[in-house]
């Protein structure tokens, strides 16, 4: 709970103010929004289509962007009923579980940070999923000892988490709230009993999905009778989810991790049509979310603080901008080809650290501050060339943290959602929240389904005789990429709310997303439907049927391996300002800013 005034002065006293000035704003024109289809990464729902967004929206009190319009209605409507942020964001997140299943919901798990103006402090609550006691290490090797793929593994039991959400949302409600819990169940119950109309996102994901047929309960929601998709418009009732909203409504989060329940999600792991597993009521029962610090650091004028580990999220969008500090990033054009070179350089740098250094708190000891201090970061910084990519990046030296782990596989999933929200006393909500890929373990019990999050572990548990970082292990929570983030200027006062779903990208389309807005001045509408570039310590990416992809030649010149594939982000960002509220909404998805 750092108090930001004072996290202000100490880091300008210690690393002096000059390092700290701000340069004067680039001014940018709007890009172009692309369009046409795009390709649907592996396991993804439908192709990407760019919608033309009108600018920003604008709201003088309060706002809410999430990922559905029906949703961040659900949101805004809380707040006008006197809810705050916290409210608004469980009652946002409840119905987010009903009209975009295939990204969310109370079978899944999410981080969210709160800030309060009238005590500066900025709270860390972290629901990730937990491995059963049943997980091991080998959990997803074959008989031939030998990695399993992907899609073999990601359906069915095997891949379940104990579910984090819901034990999250009542501790930030607990603390925060300031409207019943039963409350803020309440869209979401009238919208599962009345049905809403499918979007085309969600018919799309259903259609392209070769996972959710094997799977009845599954099966018999998503598809008719005759087995075709439900067509869009159609109105999808969910009376057995509306059942558990008001027993959870009632009784609290010991609803659905005691009793009966707990049960049915125990049974229907053992008896799954794929990869049975063992999840144990007791493994539910033990569950619990945790309340913490951000982990924050200074980029130029501006405080930026994001979550804390098992996240590497808050770790390594602070490494992008830190290894950034020393370049006039305003000087630069965001499409230009110094701009991508320079980005994609210390996305390698902070994902090699990554890899190396960040996992779940109680299993490994994560140097946080070491990551993100300052003189660490400068001397990294040193390995970027203006003029040449640096090929694979290798992790930094840090004392005792050497050796004991080699580097885990990436995350795969694309499913998540992310939640923005400011209320009328100036609270704000950063909420990222997942069930991993799309539509999860695809195993539905009493209306909602259930997460893949075990999938984000290492599937090789050694590699070259060393202990995998990222191995699963009992009661181990899995390194995520969410990133919820927010960020204060000089004196304290909150300027942006942000986030985004997408896989291990998360980390570098929140960052890319900062640099426009703080950096280039550029209208948080206008930065959210930039073209997408990054690097994750491999290949340059560049987001296909953009003007960006114009820079390939010029990238591979420079020594950069360059890939052209869809980059489907869901950034929703907040900005405040002297003027109010302005509300940034992904064009490649479904959200919707909402707000009076």
């Amino acid at each position: 709970m750092t108090l930001l005034k004072a996290f202000f002065a100490a880091h300008i006293t210690l690393y002096g103010l000059a390092a700290c000035q701000a340069r004067p704003p680039a001014t940018v024109a709007e890009p172009p929004l692309a369009a046409g289809p795009f390709r649907a990464e592996p396991e993804g729902p439908s192709p990407t289509r760019y919608r033309v967004i009108e600018g920003p929206v604008r709201a003088a009190k309060h706002m809410v962007v999430a990922a559905n319009p029906i949703a961040a209605e659900a949101g805004r409507d809380i707040l006008r009923a006197g809810g705050g942020a916290v409210d608004a964001a469980i009652a946002t997140q409840l119905v987010l579980n009903l009209v975009e299943p295939q990204s969310s919901g109370i079978g899944g798990g999410g981080f969210l940070l709160y800030y309060s103006p009238k005590t500066g402090a900025v709270d860390s609550f972290e629901g990730r999923e937990r491995a059963p006691a049943s997980a091991h290490p080998k959990m997803f090797l074959g008989p031939d000892g030998k990695a399993r793929d992907f899609s073999d593994v990601v359906a069915g039991g095997l891949s379940v988490g104990v579910p984090g959400v819901l034990r999250l949302m009542e501790l930030a409600h607990g603390q925060y709230g300031k409207l019943p819990w039963a409350r803020l169940f309440e869209p979401a119950i009238r919208i599962a009993d009345e049905g809403f109309e499918i979007s085309p996102r969600l018919r799309d994901a259903v259609v392209r999905d070769k996972h959710l047929k094997d799977f009845p309960e599954s099966a018999r929601y998503f598809f008719s009778a005759a087995g075709r998709a439900r067509p869009v418009g159609y109105r999808l009732k969910n009376p057995a989810f509306a059942e558990t909203l008001r027993a959870i409504a009632a009784k609290g989060a010991d609803a659905f991790y005691k009793g009966e329940i707990a049960r049915d999600i125990v049974s229907a792991l053992a008896n799954a049509q794929h990869n049975p597993a063992v999840m144990t009521e007791a493994d539910l029962a033990a569950y619990t979310a945790k309340r913490g610090d951000a982990v924050c650091s200074l980029y130029r004028v501006w405080m930026v603080c994001g979550a804390p580990p098992p996240s590497s999220g808050g770790i390594a969008t602070l490494q992008i901008l830190g290894l950034l500090e020393g370049q006039a990033m305003d000087k630069l054009a965001p499409e230009s080809l110094d701009a991508v070179h320079l980005i994609a350089e210390a996305g390698r740098l902070a994902y090699a650290d990554r890899s190396r250094y960040v996992a779940d708190p109680d299993f490994v000891s994560v140097p946080v501050d070491r990551l993100i201090d300052p003189g660490y970061l400068g001397a990294r910084a040193k390995l970027i060339s203006r003029t040449r990519a640096m090929g694979r990046a290798e992790p930094g030296e840090i004392e005792g943290n050497r050796a004991e782990f080699a580097p885990a596989d990436d995350e795969r999933g694309v499913s998540t959602s992310h939640i923005s929200i400011v209320d009328g006393e100036g609270n704000a909500v950063a909420f990222t929240t997942s069930i991993e890929n799309v539509f999860g373990s695809r195993v539905m019990v009493r209306g909602f389904l259930l997460n893949n999050q075990l999938t984000d572990f290492a599937f090789v548990p050694e590699v070259r005789g060393k202990p995998a970082l990222e191995r699963a292990e009992p009661g181990k929570r899995p390194r995520s990429s969410m990133s919820p983030t927010l960020v204060f200027d000089g004196s304290g006062k909150l300027v942006l709310v942000a986030g985004s779903p997408g896989g291990s990208r998360i980390i570098g389309f929140v960052a890319n997303t900062l640099i426009a807005t703080l950096d280039w001045n550029i209208d948080v509408q206008s930065a959210v439907a930039l073209p997408h570039f990054g690097n994750r310590n491999g290949a340059t990416e560049l987001e296909q049927k953009t003007p960006i992809v114009g820079l390939k030649a010029k990238l591979e010149a420079m020594g950069h391996k360059v890939e052209i594939g869809d980059m489907t982000s869901g950034l929703h960002v907040i900005r405040v300002g002297p003027d109010g509220l302005t509300g940034g909404v992904d064009p490649r998805r479904e959200g919707a800013a909402s707000g009076d």
